[in-house]
């Protein structure tokens, strides 16, 4: 291996991480923006024109701002625990392919970091060790409402990570790989949103709780945990976990429209034409910020307008509906694929859809009759 890939991967790498910072410091713009729409406000709109210089107005007050470290904290964890939480949110959109390649100085430069054929069991390993810097924050803070947090918000990892990966295993088998370059290839014909759309459902609703999302943001919980995990912290510290939040949720929409949506695939209708990515290699970031865009605003979207969970509901929700959701959806894929390809009928194919469809409203028929028993007291 040559010095110029070691540069390549380098700069690469530095790319990426400049890509998610920008990200994170406007996407604190867009949400406070959007929701004083839905809201009928304003929002902010003083720092430079239209608010756009907020997220450097928001940073330069943090970093002037005094830290307090409490004298009983167990002080290496207390200062580590930030940064455990802010590097997985980095370092797991090495394998998300941004687009395809395009050549300079007589080399191809691919636009992702890693390709590697494991790159599903990247994410889900990187993304499951994502909490200890919230777990590890709760105790080392030596505070009973920051360990509570940190207690409450490995439980729920714990709880939706199952169907999390169960959600992953759907586009595995619809893809026929664990390659995420792969899969973005098996969707240039049809999105998996469309052969499998409640898979991304569920997919959608499992991130907003494994992010700690609204409304699933007990851990975080502010008329119980004043704040949470992070009570402890203020200045750069407590800017660390708030630039961690925000970089999941830019890093998940990515994989979520990487899985399901065709990442950086055109619309499938518009395969083979003008603006086809095989023409122009740059319209493939373009397309994938679109959609990355576009799942923004629904969890912008939930924050608005869904009241917390109450935590024992969020966890029955995750064990007693996801889950076997997320099992029976992939039942019928794994099904419906395996008998279009024995018996030669496509037919098969597009019965996935119809069936998930199905299963679904069962559960939410399930639900309805359940919180309606409840609602007259007969438990």
């Amino acid at each position: 291996m040559d010095w110029t890939t070691w540069v390549e991967w380098i700069v690469k790498g530095f790319v990426l991480c400049l890509i998610l910072l920008t990200g994170f410091a406007y996407l604190t713009l867009y949400e406070r923006r959007a929701l004083a729409r839905m809201q009928v406000r304003v929002g902010p709109n003083r720092a430079g024109y239209q608010g756009l210089l907020q997220p450097i107005a928001d940073a330069v007050k943090l970093i002037f701002k005094e830290e307090l470290t409490p004298a009983r904290v167990y002080k290496v964890v207390f200062f580590l625990a930030p940064i455990l939480t802010v590097v997985p949110s980095l370092v797991i959109a090495a394998v998300i392919p941004l687009g395809t390649s395009f050549t300079m100085f007589g080399r191809e430069i691919t636009l992702y970091v890693a390709n590697i054929n494991v790159g599903v069991l990247y994410l889900t390993s990187i993304a499951s060790i994502a909490v200890y810097g919230i777990v590890l924050a709760g105790w080392s803070s030596n505070n009973k409402y920051a360990m509570l947090g940190g207690i409450r918000s490995s439980a729920q990892m714990i709880s939706y990570e199952i169907s999390l990966g169960l959600c992953f295993a759907i586009a595995i088998v619809m893809s026929n790989s664990m390659n995420l370059v792969d899969i973005v290839n098996a969707q240039k014909d049809m999105w998996f949103a469309v052969t499998q759309p409640v898979g991304a459902l569920v997919f959608l609703i499992v991130v907003l709780a494994e992010v700690n999302r609204a409304p699933f943001d007990m851990p975080e919980a502010e008329q119980e945990l004043t704040a949470g995990y992070h009570a402890e912290y203020s200045g750069m510290k407590f800017a660390l976990f708030f630039m961690a939040e925000y970089q999941k949720m830019i890093v998940v929409c990515m994989i979520a429209a990487t899985l399901f949506f065709g990442g950086y695939r055109e619309f499938w209708f518009l395969k083979d034409t003008f603006f086809s990515v095989d023409r122009f290699w740059f319209l493939g970031p373009i397309y994938l910020l679109l959609k990355v865009v576009v799942l923004l605003f629904f969890m912008i979207w939930i924050r608005a307008t869904w009241p917390r969970i109450r935590y024992d509901r969020l966890m029955a929700f995750g064990w007693k509906i996801l889950l076997p959701l997320s099992l029976a959806v992939l039942f019928i894929t794994a099904t419906g694929i395996l008998l279009a390809q024995e018996l030669n009928n496509q037919l098969f194919i597009w019965s996935i859809p119809l069936l998930s469809i199905i299963c679904a409203l069962v559960v939410v028929v399930f639900i309805y009759r359940d919180l309606r028993r409840k609602s007259h007291g007969r438990i």
